[in-house]
């Protein structure tokens, strides 16, 4: 059985989406949700769908080891950021090399970085014109957007598109792409083990 741990931040649709394309999986299950928000909607979602959740503050995230023991308790085989919005410590990225991934609402390199995430992100787009933009899943290391490129997906920006209109096309990648590369990249775990 592959366990997915899913850190996020915000209202965890992509959380969700990932939950329900695995529910009925025999050999992948999503185990857990955390979060650094106390009050995010993620934590309802994953209530709804029956899977563990829990908050935790920043001093359990880097100052002390209880985020990463909850974790080595859990063993998983892949970590996903979906709308985590925190830099990962080190000390949790050299615990699960290759093994945590983020996805992110731009053509990285291209507007990543801190404060760079959600309509941030789609009015940087909308404010240069750009005739296009996506979503980048990567591994995660310890610069914000830096880690390595799994995959890109793209979709054409138009003049007159707001950064809502951005975002709405950004969803449909995420919904549709993010699900089936965490599928692949599990896949390639199985295989290779």
């Amino acid at each position: 059985m592959k366990r997915i741990v899913i850190f996020a931040s915000g209202s965890g649709s992509n959380a969700e989406n990932l939950i329900k394309f695995f529910h009925n999986r025999e050999n992948v299950s999503v185990i857990q949700v955390l979060t650094n928000n106390p009050h995010a909607k993620v934590l309802e979602r994953a209530k709804k769908l029956k899977v563990s959740a829990l908050s935790f503050n920043r001093m359990a995230f880097t100052t002390t080891d209880d985020v990463l023991n909850l974790l080595k308790a859990s063993h998983p085989d892949l970590i996903i950021l979906a709308g985590f919005l925190w830099k990962f410590p080190k000390k949790i990225i050299d615990e699960f090399p290759k093994k945590i991934i983020n996805i992110h609402p731009a053509l990285l390199p291209k507007y990543g970085g801190k404060g760079m995430y959600g309509i941030h992100v789609h009015n940087a787009v909308v404010a240069h014109k750009d005739t296009e933009t996506g979503i980048t899943i990567h591994y995660v290391n310890e610069n914000y957007d830096e880690g390595a490129i799994i995959f890109q997906a793209k979709c054409s920006v138009s003049p007159s598109d707001s950064a809502e209109d951005v975002a709405a096309k950004i969803h449909e990648l995420e919904m549709d792409h993010f699900p089936k590369v965490v599928d692949h990249l599990l896949i390639n775990q199985i295989s290779s083990s």
